[in-house]
């Protein structure tokens, strides 16, 4: 049943080598101030090539857009060099690397931004505390972004698109989930807006296709995804309507004709606080003919079985690939996944352990 996983794919124009895909993972290792990728970095994601496509970890488009601790950014020249170390790392290694390009909106904390407040679709505020450098902290309220400002966030998005085929990249990732600058515009919970980014499903789908389309504008559309979470409520970022969102989110992705789409759709005990609630996917899938990743806490087997019937044509593994740098070929064999330890403090904590200290299972066998 395995074998589903391991016949090559064409993402788009991406030829991918087997249908494991390594989900984006937030792992707080870029050197500050700078927020730039380093050495320890390239070690990572070389150690983790043997996945079809690795899909970076969420990646700033701006000092506006990103709030999270030793997170990476790509707007700087220096953010650009210390990303060519990655990429050359991931095709020495015969790998496929895309970057997830990210806004995170209302999340980013005013520490971030010189104490200055957030930006998103309408002013509203998220729901618990940020993580910052001084610890935790109360979201703030965000302010809506003008029509004249949301246009000069696209243009961000592409300058972005510019910076990561600069560094190597074999495409990127709009990172449309979990809460963040796009999906505060698709949901109507954090969408209050009355202009033409408002509103309708159709009207908040609006700067997810502006977002997209700057990016194919750099890239081409056979090398631009898009990762959805058409789940429930998360990170305060909720719809009422579900199914007329994301289907109209999906179409967008099939008139521009993208590379793939993944879908985040987490049970209860999901990151980012999400609730479970009927899958989208079958719609989306109905929707978008191009190849679908889902991403929602998979085995090996269970990814093999949703391949084969058809149901997704890859799969984006997430939290395995933390602890298990060869995971293909611990699914191949059909071996234990090693487990994840002192989580969750080594997937954010600086320095090596618990990031690049993981052995592989050939290793494993030597030392026991």
């Amino acid at each position: 049943m395995n074998d589903a996983l391991f016949t090559p794919i064409s993402l788009g124009a991406i030829e991918a080598k087997n249908r494991i895909l390594m989900a984006p993972l937030t792992r707080g290792r870029a050197d500050v101030p700078g927020f730039v990728p380093n050495d320890m970095m390239a070690t990572y994601y070389r150690q983790r090539a043997s996945a079809g496509l690795i899909i970076s970890e969420a990646t700033g488009i701006s000092v506006e857009g990103l709030g999270w601790p030793s997170a990476p950014g790509i707007w700087s020249d220096e953010q650009v060099a210390g990303w060519q170390k990655i990429t050359s790392a991931v095709h020495e290694e015969g790998g496929k690397i895309v970057l997830q390009l990210w806004h995170m909106g209302r999340i980013v904390h005013p520490y971030f931004l010189g104490g200055e407040p957030p930006v998103s679709a309408s002013a509203t505020t998220a729901p618990g505390d940020a993580h910052t450098p001084e610890g935790k902290k109360p979201y703030a309220e965000a302010r809506a972004l003008s029509v004249e400002e949301v246009a000069r966030v696209v243009e961000d998005y592409r300058h972005a698109a510019a910076n990561a085929k600069k560094a190597g990249f074999d495409g990127v990732q709009l990172h449309g989930a979990n809460g963040y600058l796009v999906d505060q515009f698709l949901r109507d919970s954090t969408n209050l807006r009355t202009d033409q980014y408002g509103g309708s499903p159709e009207n908040r789908v609006r700067f997810l296709r502006e977002a997209l389309e700057a990016l194919i504008s750099v890239w081409g559309a056979d090398r631009v995804g898009l990762r959805l979470s058409p789940n429930g409520e998360t990170q305060g970022c909720d719809d009422s309507n579900p199914p007329a969102t994301f289907g109209a989110a999906a179409k967008v992705a099939q008139d521009l004709g993208i590379a793939f789409l993944e879908l985040r759709e987490p049970g209860p005990n999901g990151t980012f606080g999400a609730t479970e609630v009927p899958k989208q996917s079958p719609l989306i899938r109905s929707v978008y003919s191009g190849p679908l990743v889902l991403n929602s806490d998979y085995s090996g087997a269970e990814g093999a079985q949703d391949v084969a019937s058809g149901k997704c044509d890859a799969i984006a593994y997430g939290r395995p690939f933390i602890s298990n740098p060869d995971l293909p070929e611990r699914i191949r064999l059909g071996a234990n996944f090693a487990p994840n330890v002192n989580v969750p403090q080594s997937w954010y904590f600086p320095g090596p352990a618990g990031y690049v200290d993981y052995p592989t299972l050939a290793e494993e066998k030597v030392t026991s």
